[in-house]
């Protein structure tokens, strides 16, 4: 092979490599991803979906990768006025947009539900339905974040995805945000994340803030025992009521319910392991990695993203101190019976954000355990995003 081919070949190598084509953004971007490897890796924050959404970012950002080598087209999902081709998604589209489909079309996040719902115990809830409201009242920081994304001149559409990250729920984000907002998923998605994993950083210090000492101290009363005839029940019931007045949420908050039934009927043991473990695994595999793959540096490299990091971490503790605040109020109406402390678990960050309340009185009284108190509000606030994700949807 004479010199002259070498040269030739070397340099049509190096004009089809993505070296030819490296744009100063793909390689912000993929320092960003290598961050958030590092955070999900190294320091633990929430590894088993921010691992996967880092490297679908990662990977999609990659230089060269374009045209019939990319592993996703942007331009597929978020171009056409919303108008999506499957057709062409599954004949053209690449490794990752196959994947994707399972987001665009709910089925991802309703199917974590059912995961979700076989690992949550409603027990805690039922023996005291109060709860409910502090659940209810936790999410205070999604409807304060709408009404800020609408003023930093988001449109409804995007400022109600923006929103639901208040929630700490990251399936619902996900669910309200393909529907919405899909050309913002991968931040949103990012931020919700995120932040819950620093919920033990960001909760206590408005615990402590809007809390007195004596408060703080306060021990609760022994939770009494909830039949199995109402841990049966109530996924049912609260399918059908719900349902009924919000349908936009029927799939979300109907696999959650399925779940549950799954867990406490008794005679579906061997389905609610597969929900809890093996199918909870197959889907945060395709979720997380296509859910990174959004965050195309064209679109992710914006103002709008500072925006919605901000406005996410903003929800978080409007959420918090709305669920610390309406228990300081319901502990003045049951005279110190209420540790107001429970009240920010009423985000759906479970069971972390009860943990979060559990050691906080831990702190200031070593004989007060909350950690059951906690799990009410906590489990009672999944609902309450659920609920909440339905009405944004019907609005929007």
């Amino acid at each position: 092979m004479s010199a002259v081919n070498i040269v030739d070949i070397l340099k049509n190598l190096g004009e089809s490599s993505g070296f030819a084509s490296v744009h100063w953004q793909q390689i912000v971007m993929l320092v960003v991803a290598c961050g958030l490897l590092f955070l999900g890796i190294a320091k633990k924050f929430e590894p088993l979906l921010l691992v996967g959404i880092a490297f679908g970012m990662l990977i999609t950002n990659i230089p060269g990768l374009t045209g019939d080598n990319a592993l996703f087209h942007s331009e597929m999902w978020f171009s056409n006025g919303g108008q999506i081709n499957y057709g062409e998604v599954l004949l053209h589209g690449g490794l990752l947009d196959v994947l994707y489909i399972g987001v665009k079309t709910g089925l991802y996040p309703c199917l974590i539900f059912i995961g979700v719902g076989a690992m949550t115990d409603f027990g805690p809830m039922l023996a005291n339905p109060k709860s409910l409201i502090l659940g209810a009242a936790a999410q205070l920081g999604i409807y304060m974040a709408l009404i800020l994304a609408i003023v930093f001149g988001f449109s409804g559409n995007i400022a109600a995805s923006v929103a639901i990250i208040g929630g700490a729920d990251g399936p619902t984000a996900i669910f309200v945000t393909k529907t919405l907002a899909p050309e913002k998923l991968g931040a949103i998605a990012i931020a919700a994340y995120s932040y819950m994993a620093l919920i033990p950083l960001i909760q206590p210090p408005i615990m402590r803030a809007l809390t007195s000492k004596k408060e703080r101290m306060i021990k609760m009363d022994q939770l009494r025992t909830v039949s199995k005839a109402e841990k049966i029940i109530f996924p049912i019931a609260v399918t059908i009521i719900t349902c009924i007045l919000l349908p936009s949420v029927a799939p979300l908050l109907g696999c959650l319910m399925f779940g549950n039934l799954l867990k406490e009927c008794g005679v579906t043991e061997r389905l609610s392991d597969t929900a809890q473990n093996a199918l909870m695994n197959i889907v945060t595999l395709f979720l997380g990695i296509s859910v990174g793959a959004t965050a195309v540096y064209s679109s992710f490299l914006t103002f709008d993203t500072l925006k919605i990091i901000g406005l996410g971490l903003l929800a978080f503790c409007f959420s918090t101190a709305g669920g610390v605040l309406m228990g300081k109020l319901m502990c003045w109406i049951t005279k110190g019976k209420i540790n107001p402390l429970i009240g920010a678990a009423g985000v759906s960050a479970v069971p972390m954000a009860a943990r979060v309340a559990h050691n906080e009185g831990k702190k200031w009284n070593p004989d007060n355990y909350l950690l059951m108190h906690a799990m009410g509000p906590n489990v009672a606030g999944v609902i309450g995003s659920a609920v909440a994700a339905g009405f944004l949807l019907a609005l929007f």
